[in-house]
C-alpha cells in the first residue's frame, strides 16, 4: 500500500507531518511559561506532545511562542532539527545541533522534502523568520509561522506551488512588547490569511496562532475569528480548516 501524508494541527502554531515513518514537527509548544510575562496564560490546558524517538522538528523563528527550547533539545537527541541559517549559532550556543538551511535550500528527512521561504517578521531580522514548505506523497504543505502580510507570497507559489494545505496566522495581534509597541497587526488577520493561501494557490487554508493567548493591553487578538475566517474564505471559494488542537487537516 501506497503511503499517505497525513497532517494534524498542534497547539497555537504547531503543525504534525506524518508519511510511512517519518514524523516531523513544525513549532511544536508545550512550555507555555516564559509567555505569560506578556501574552498572559493560555486559555486552555496546552496537550503535551509524544516525541518518540526519531521525531524530527523545524522551527520558523526562535521566539520563545514558536520556539519550545526543553521540547527541541528532547527532539534533537535522536532526530534532527531544521532551521534557517541565520538562527543556527544561537541554537548551537544552547547546546543544540541544527541542520541549517538558507531560503530555497531543500533537504530530504525520510520520504519528505523540507524547503524554508521567506516570512516576515514584525520585528525585523531579528529572528529570521521563515515558512516551510513540507512535500511527500504527491502533496504539498506550507506553515507560514506568525507572517505579516507580505509580497512574496505569488513568488513562492510560482516556485514550490500550489499546495494542499497552508497554515496561516489569523491572530492579527496588537502587540505592545517593551521596544515594539503599534496598534496595527502584528501577524495577519483572518482576512490577510485568506488572501495569503488564495495567492500561494492553496486548496485548503487552515487557521492557527490564534485562540489561546489574549492579554489585553500587551498582546490583544483580533475578535471574532472564526467567524471573519470562513466568511472570507468563503468569498473566496477557499476551503476554511477551524481544527482544534490535535485534531486532522489531512
Amino acid at each position: 500500500m501506497t503511503p499517505t501524508l497525513s497532517v494534524r494541527r498542534l497547539a497555537w502554531a504547531g503543525v504534525e507531518i506524518r508519511l510511512g515513518d517519518t514524523r516531523l514537527l513544525i513549532d511544536p509548544l508545550v512550555n507555555v511559561a516564559p509567555l505569560a510575562p506578556v501574552m498572559g496564560p493560555p486559555h486552555r490546558p496546552v496537550d503535551p506532545v509524544d516525541t518518540p524517538p526519531g521525531t524530527h522538528a523545524l522551527i520558523t523563528h526562535l521566539h520563545p511562542d514558536h520556539y519550545d527550547h526543553d521540547l527541541i533539545a528532547r527532539i534533537a537527541a535522536t532526530g534532527t532539527i531544521g532551521c534557517h541559517t541565520p538562527s543556527a549559532a544561537a541554537l548551537h550556543e544552547v547546546g543544540i545541533t541544527p541542520v541549517a538551511q538558507d531560503l530555497g535550500q531543500s533537504r530530504r528527512i525520510g520520504e519528505l522534502t523540507v524547503t524554508p521561504v521567506t516570512s516576515l517578521d514584525w520585528r525585523g531580522n531579528d529572528c529570521d523568520q521563515v515558512a516551510w514548505v513540507v512535500e511527500g506523497a504527491g502533496r504539498r504543505v506550507i506553515h507560514c509561522g506568525d507572517t505579516q502580510w507580505h509580497g512574496s507570497w505569488w513568488q513562492i507559489a510560482r516556485d514550490h506551488g500550489p499546495f494542499d494545505v497552508a497554515f496561516v496566522p489569523v491572530n492579527g495581534v496588537i502587540a505592545h512588547f517593551e521596544g515594539y509597541a503599534a496598534n496595527v497587526p502584528a501577524t495577519m488577520t483572518p482576512e490577510q490569511g485568506v488572501e495569503a493561501a488564495v495567492a500561494l494557490g492553496a486548496g485548503t487554508v487552515c487557521a492557527m496562532h490564534y485562540g489561546l493567548f489574549h492579554n489585553p493591553p500587551f498582546y490583544t487578538e483580533q475578535p471574532d475569528i472564526e467567524r471573519r475566517f470562513q466568511h472570507a474564505a468563503d468569498e473566496r471559494g477557499i476551503t476554511a480548516a477551524i481544527v482544534a488542537d490535535g485534531q486532522p487537516v489531512l
